[in-house]
């Protein structure tokens, strides 16, 4: 029950923090965490990650059954075709960060690898992006577009949408989103500039380094 706490007191201060920042505004974006015995803990529907209550946060089994809590976002099917294609993820957060988003409706961005490597500390966070299609919200076509691409791509971005990011833990899928976020911001600036991104080469040497995949 301490480890359960602890998790539920995490979301809220990531949450509050993603907030304050105007990384997420009024009730949007998600956060969910893997708990000690396989279920997972997950930010209830219509909340503002600004003022959630640790109480109240959504629980679910090692079935994905809802046992507790308030009602579950209405995007939780996101999170869990994450969680059935990555055994390492123990966090994922879904955001709905303005950067990110704007990028994501762009018409001319690869779909396969939608932001270039402007730095280092974004390939080591996220690394390839791929862009999901447009679907609606709650369409069950979405969970299995997310689900295809998620043994190979622990962020995305979902287009007119915004990003999904899993991690190992909650601090790392933090980190990554907000890298992503960053560097969406870093792209839009840099439209009408000549750019100098990372070459493939270098690339390659951080993967190396690092062991990304």
């Amino acid at each position: 029950m301490h480890d359960l706490n602890r998790l539920r007191d995490e979301v809220c201060r990531v949450g509050q923090s993603l907030f304050q920042r105007g990384l997420t505004s009024g009730s949007t974006g998600n956060i969910s965490v893997r708990t000690a015995d396989g279920g997972w803990l997950m930010t209830p529907t219509n909340a503002s990650l600004g003022n959630l209550d640790p109480s109240r946060l959504s629980l679910f089994d090692a079935e994905g059954r809802f046992i507790d809590g308030d009602a579950p976002t209405k995007e939780a099917f996101l999170h869990f075709s994450m969680y059935g294609e990555r055994a390492d993820a123990g966090a994922v957060v879904h955001l709905h960060s303005t950067h990110s988003t704007a990028v994501s409706i762009m018409a001319d961005v690869d779909p396969e690898d939608v932001l270039p490597a402007l730095t280092a500390y974004y390939v080591m966070r996220v690394g390839r992006l791929p862009l999901v299609p447009y679907y609606a919200p709650g369409d069950q076509a979405l969970a299995e577009a997310v689900r295809s691409l998620a043994s190979r791509h622990h962020a995305m971005l979902l287009a007119n949408h915004g990003p999904v990011v899993a991690g190992t833990s909650l601090a790392n899928a933090q980190y990554a989103t907000e890298e992503l976020e960053e560097t969406a911001k870093l792209f839009l600036m840099l439209q009408n500039h000549a750019k100098r991104i990372l070459t493939p080469e270098q690339v390659a040497d951080l993967r190396r380094r690092f062991a990304l995949p």
